[in-house]
């Protein structure tokens, strides 16, 4: 049985037991918008015991360029939110936009259902926390991660610092971001941000390969397991920290652009 869904940029299928969630917007580089958020935010409620993995893919070239750049101009993406317009709301209403944003991201790591990111290309800033939400990547050999935040004078909101030092700890982590550099398919293998690295054409039978053991354990095993693992505890904590951090950026941000001299 499949289903299929074209009414945003997200695309959803069901396969057996597998659901697939392709981000289809390859002209703009699968740029993510806040309508990109709330489809993705949808996907949980669709997800029924029957289905065991879910599997994350991308359209064209790149995995995700990250934020839509119109989201950075005065007119930003019709209908929604624009940064700019987010550093002028109050602090309560930045961190209810970020924890809506912040949905999106949360629950791949959430669920019982084993989640893997299939990335290629460029994965950049929200692309790169979007494939970080995933219990598993597996890049082709051209992906290139990084993020690009800190070049804005903000920093990771969408759930990506977490998973990002638990795969690679703090000091690398700390460096990739700081840095906005690229990582490559042999070191996000090598720093353990990748489980493998494989030609696209190859995906298919490296995900089978890797379910075919996990789905082989009794149902809900996985589920505990990942929680477990994952230190559930704490996730929402970090959320909250980045929504705080960001906030603060955001602030800093207003207050350079009030300070700055009218140009005549």
């Amino acid at each position: 049985m499949s289903t299929h869904e074209d009414a945003t940029d997200v695309r959803i299928d069901r396969r057996d037991d597998i659901l697939e969630v392709t981000l289809a917007n390859p002209e703009a580089r699968n740029a993510q918008t806040p309508a990109t958020w709330r489809r993705l935010a949808e996907i949980p409620a669709q997800l029924t015991p029957e289905i065991r993995t879910v599997l994350l893919r991308a359209e064209g070239l790149s995995f995700s360029a990250g934020l839509d750049r119109r989201m950075l101009t005065p007119d930003g993406v019709p209908g929604e939110t624009s940064l700019l317009t987010l550093a002028g709301m109050t602090d309560e209403q930045v961190d209810g936009f970020i924890v809506q944003a912040q949905a999106a991201f949360a629950w791949w790591r959430d669920v019982p259902q084993v989640t893997i990111a299939l990335v290629q290309g460029h994965a950049i800033g929200a692309g790169f926390q979007l494939a970080l939400a995933c219990d598993l990547m597996i890049v082709a050999e051209d992906v290139q991660l990084a993020m690009r935040e800190t070049s804005l004078g903000l920093v990771p909101d969408l759930g990506g610092t977490g998973p990002l030092v638990e795969r690679v700890g703090y000091s690398r982590a700390f460096e990739i971001c700081a840095t906005g550099r690229f990582v490559g398919a042999e070191e996000a293998v090598s720093l353990g941000l990748a489980v493998a690295c494989a030609h696209p054409d190859e995906w298919d039978s490296v995900v089978m390969s890797l379910i075919a053991p996990m789905n082989a354990a009794l149902p809900g095993a996985v589920g505990e397991l990942k929680a477990l693992l994952r230190g559930a505890d704490s996730a929402a904590d970090q959320l909250a920290r980045e929504r705080a951090a960001q906030i603060r950026r955001l602030a800093d941000l207003r207050s350079m652009m009030s300070a700055r001299p009218e140009a005549h």
